[in-house]
């Protein structure tokens, strides 16, 4: 009788721990901006044990696509049983993920031409200081990384091109990848904002910020190593022309990078199979060897 109550008790005490182990998903919470006048909502995961324990993490930057908001990859992605089942099974490490709100005020991640808009401002300047500030982060590159998928896979792209001291690894899925050419830059600002005039200075500007392929051709040769690259797209996307022409790009500047095309469109799907092996991959840089 005595070893069965005990057995029982044991059980019971392990079960506690199982509840209070768990992971937590905030996705309204908000941080004041200055640089956007405004309050900008963000989302947030917290490993499990992260509320039981002192440790810090690594933290993973998750950027969703136009016409999401922060709770795209909470709502349509799973993130939260995604990233709890591939840490229980020991395919990637707990890590913290932040998903920021790029839809409100103006859609994207990037500062807009004429600089009166600063979002790549904001997120650099505020944001990540602000999650390094009030939460239990590794502050160092080496346990940062960044990913997205489709818009967020640009910003992706844009953010470790242009600041590779900040992220050991980068993950875009489904990018878009920017303007192609000048005239093309011209074409997409004007259709977005036809009441905008803007200087052929102030459009070559944002063209090379904003151009993958741009920016790639720009690596000079003691950064081709500095960040770790998982680029994925489905054949059927319709983004998989400049994601291919990415890869090429890459090959010829020898940026080693790992370039992954699936099966499937442009769908949370596929982004939704793809979240495991961007986890493991990201993973492998926070790991000591």
């Amino acid at each position: 009788m005595k070893k069965t109550f005990w057995m029982i008790a044991i059980a019971l005490l392990l079960a506690g721990q199982g509840v209070v182990a768990q992971s937590k998903v905030y996705d309204n919470l908000s941080l004041p901006s200055k640089i956007l006048k405004s309050d900008r909502k963000f989302a947030i995961y917290l490993p499990p044990n992260y509320e039981a324990s002192q440790r810090s993490y690594p933290v993973l930057y998750l950027l969703h696509g136009a016409g999401d908001d922060q709770t795209g990859w909470v709502q349509f992605g799973e993130v939260q049983h995604i990233a709890d089942k591939a840490f229980a099974e020991g395919k990637a490490t707990p890590m913290i993920i932040v998903m920021p709100d790029a839809n409100t005020g103006q859609r994207g991640y990037a500062n807009d031409p004429k600089n009166e808009w600063r979002y790549e401002d904001f997120f650099f300047q505020e944001l990540m200081p602000y999650i390094e500030k009030n939460y239990r982060t590794k502050p160092e590159k080496r346990f940062r990384a960044v990913a997205g998928l489709s818009m967020g896979g640009g910003g992706t792209f844009t953010y470790a091109l242009r600041r590779p001291e900040l992220f050991s690894s980068a993950c875009p899925l489904s990018a878009a990848t920017g303007p192609m050419n000048l005239e093309m830059t011209k074409a997409t600002l004007k259709r977005a904002k036809p009441e905008v005039e803007y200087t052929d200075a102030e459009v070559e500007a944002y063209y090379k910020r904003q151009s993958v392929l741009e920016l790639i051709n720009a690596v000079p040769d003691d950064k081709k190593k500095a960040v770790r690259w998982y680029i994925d797209c489905g054949d059927d996307d319709f983004l998989y022309e400049g994601n291919s022409l990415v890869h090429i790009a890459m090959k010829k500047k020898e940026i080693p990078h790992e370039f992954r095309i699936h099966d499937g469109g442009h769908t949370w799907t596929y982004w939704r199979r793809a979240l495991p092996e961007v986890l493991g991959f990201i993973s492998d840089a926070f790991h000591q060897y």
